[in-house]
C-alpha cells in the first residue's frame, strides 16, 4: 500500500512511502513464491516463513556440493576469536550459511530472529567485506528539506530513503576522523575519505585545559601511552564536496565539519565537568564548561578549535562565493556536543552564512534551554540520531544538581533502537549501544517506529562484527567466522574488513 506524503510548505514535492506491515508481508510472500518456483514446487502466495526456509534449504542442498561445514556449536559468543574449525573449503560458502538455523521458529522468545534475507548471496555479502555502491537519486530539487529547512518534517517517520543515505554518509565522515586519529595518535596521518566526492581542506585539533594533580599525572603517564595524556589531539577535519557530478546531484556544494568522539584521558576529564557556564556576559545561554573548554582552548602549537574551524569555513565560503552552498557539522558523542558549539560560532561569525545544519549521533546535552533557543534563533537546524538504549544522550542532567541547572536538548530527534536489529543481541552492552558503527547499522535498517528492521538493508556487517562480536547474535558470529575461513582459503587475509566500509545503503 503506497501512501503519498507531501512535505509541508512544498506542495509540488511528494514522496512515496510504503506501509511497513503490508510491504513486509508482500515481500515475504513474493520471495517465497520465487524460491519455490526455483525448486519446482507449486504453492500458494500465503506460504509461511517455515515453509519458505525449508524450500530454500532444499534448493541449496540440490545445487550445492556436499561438504562438511563448521558446526555453529564450535563458536560461542566469547570464544569466536580463538575458535578454528577443523575443515573448511572455498566451495562451502553457502553450506556454512545453513539458513534454517537462522530462523528458530519453534522458540517464541526468538521471534525477532525470523529475519529472512532475500537470498543466501545477500546474507553472504552482508557478512563479508564486499560492499556494493548505492544507487543515488538526484536530490537537487529538495536538498534544503533534507538539510533541515523545515526541521525534517515528514522525513523521519517513516525515514526518507534519501535522508537515510545522507545520514550514513555523514556518519562515515565521522568514522574517517576516528581512523585518522587512531591510525597514528601521536602524529595523525593524512585523512583518507571513502567518499571521494569530498576533499579534506584542514585538520582540526582540540586542547584540554584540565590540569591533573602531579601524582595522578605521573601515575597515568606510567600506565598509559603518551597520546592518552596529550592535552592537544586531532579531533576532526573540514572537507568540501569537490566533484562536479556530485555537486549537481546534491544541488549545492556541501562544506562539512566532521568531529570524532572522546579518545584521550584529558578529553574524558573534560566530559566530567558538567557545570554550566555563560557563552557571553550579555547572554543567558549557558553550556557545559568541559565542552566549552575543549572548544575554546588553544594549544602550544595550535590555535583553538573555535578559531581554526571559523577561519577555514569562512575561507571556503568566500572561495565559492556565488555558488549554492551548505554547511553541515557532524559528530559522534563528544563530537556531537562540539558540533553544536561550532554551529553557533559559524552562524555568528560568518556574514550571510549558507544554511547550517548539525547531524549528530549519540550526542549528550550541551547547554541550557536558552542555548537551544539561541541556536534555533540563528536558523541552525539540528538533527540528533539517538539509540533508545544509549545512555550518553541522557547526560548531563541525570544528577539532581545538574538537572536543576537546566540542561536541554536541541533540535529534532531520530530515535532508533538496537533491540529491533535482527543481528544485535537485545541485551547489547552500553559500549555497543553507543558505538558509531552500530548507529549506522540501525539507521540503515530503520524504516519507522512501528516497522521491523528493513529487510533490504545492504550495509555490510563486517565492521560491526569486527568491533562488536560479543554483542552480535551467535548465529551470525558463526556464519561470519565461516566467511573469514572461506576468505582465508581464497588467499584473502581476513574476511572482515577493519577499515571504513563504503555504505551500500539502499
Amino acid at each position: 500500500m503506497l501512501n503519498a506524503t507531501t512535505l509541508p510548505g512544498n506542495p509540488r514535492l511528494t514522496f512515496q512511502t510504503t506501509s511497513c506491515r503490508q510491504d513486509s508481508v508482500f515481500r515475504l510472500r513474493r520471495q517465497s513464491v520465487n524460491i519455490n518456483a526455483a525448486a519446482g514446487v507449486a504453492t500458494a502466495p500465503s506460504i509461511d516463513t517455515q515453509t519458505h526456509i525449508t524450500n530454500l534449504n532444499r534448493v541449496l542442498l540440490k545445487t550445492s556440493p556436499t561438504t562438511h561445514s563448521p558446526s555453529p556449536s564450535l563458536f560461542n559468543n566469547h570464544e569466536q576469536n580463538n575458535a578454528t574449525p577443523a575443515t573448511s573449503t572455498a566451495t562451502n560458502r553457502f553450506n556454512v550459511l545453513n539458513i534454517s538455523n537462522l530462523f528458530p521458529s519453534l522458540r517464541v522468545e526468538d521471534t525477532i530472529d525470523k529475519y529472512s534475507p532475500r537470498s543466501l548471496t545477500h546474507l553472504h555479502r552482508l557478512l563479508s567485506d564486499s560492499p556494493r555502491s548505492s544507487p543515488k537519486s538526484s536530490i537537487a530539487s529538495h536538498w534544503r528539506l533534507l538539510h533541515g529547512a523545515q526541521n525534517w518534517s515528514g522525513l523521519l517517520d517513516p525515514l526518507n530513503e534519501n535522508l537515510r543515505r545522507e545520514l550514513v554518509r555523514y556518519g562515515e565522515l565521522i568514522q574517517a576522523a576516528y581512523t585518522a586519529f587512531y591510525s597514528n595518535p601521536d602524529s595523525p596521518r593524512h585523512v583518507v575519505l571513502n567518499d571521494r566526492n569530498y576533499r579534506v581542506t584542514r585538520s582540526l585539533f582540540a586542547t584540554s585545559s584540565v590540569d591533573l594533580p602531579r601524582w595522578l599525572n605521573a601515575a597515568a603517564a606510567a600506565a598509559l601511552p603518551s597520546w592518552m595524556m596529550s592535552s592537544t589531539s586531532m579531533i576532526g577535519f573540514v572537507a568540501v564536496c569537490d566533484n562536479a557530478r556530485e555537486i549537481s546531484r546534491m544541488g549545492r556544494r556541501d562544506i562539512v565539519v566532521s568531529l570524532r568522539g572522546t579518545a584521550t584521558a584529558l578529553e574524558w576529564a573534560e566530559n566530567f565537568r558538567p557545570a554550566l557556564q555563560p557563552i557571553s556576559e550579555s547572554d543567558t545561554a549557558k553550556v557545559s564548561s568541559g565542552f566549552y573548554s575543549l572548544y575554546k582552548t588553544g594549544g602550544a602549537k595550535t590555535t583553538s578549535l573555535s578559531s581554526t574551524v571559523v577561519e577555514e569555513v569562512r575561507r571556503l565560503v568566500e572561495k565559492y562565493k556565488g555558488e549554492e552552498l551548505s554547511i553541515t557539522i557532524t559528530g559522534h558523542s563528544l563530537g556531537a556536543a562540539l558540533a553544536q558549539l561550532v554551529a553557533d560560532d559559524l552562524a555568528t561569525e560568518i556574514e550571510a552564512a549558507p544554511p547550517i545544519a548539525v547531524v549528530s549521533f549519540g550526542g549528550p546535552r550541551v547547554g541550557n534551554r536558552a542555548f537551544a533557543e539561541r541556536l534555533e534563533g540563528k536558523g541552525v537546524k539540528v538533527l540528533r540520531v539517538v539509540n533508545a538504549q544509549d545512555v550518553v544522550p541522557r547526560v548531563p542532567g541525570v544528577l539532581p544538581r545538574v538537572r536543576e541547572e537546566g540542561y536541554s536538548h536541541v533540535g529534532v530527534e531520530l530515535r532508533v533502537d538496537n533491540r529491533v536489529s535482527p543481528y544485535l543481541r537485545p541485551d547489547a552492552d552500553p559500549a555497543c549501544c553507543h558505538d558509531l558503527e552500530a548507529y549506522l547499522h540501525l539507521v540503515d535498517g530503520f524504516m519507522g517506529t512501528k516497522c521491523p528492521f528493513r529487510a533490504n538493508a545492504k550495509r555490510s556487517l563486517a565492521r560491526l562484527l569486527s568491533q562488536q562480536r560479543p554483542n552480535m547474535k551467535k548465529i551470525y558470529v558463526s556464519r561470519a567466522t565461516a566467511v573469514e575461513l572461506e576468505a582465508g582459503h581464497t588467499g584473502r587475509v581476513g574476511g572482515i574488513h577493519q577499515g571504513c566500509l563504503a555504505s551500500p545503503s539502499g
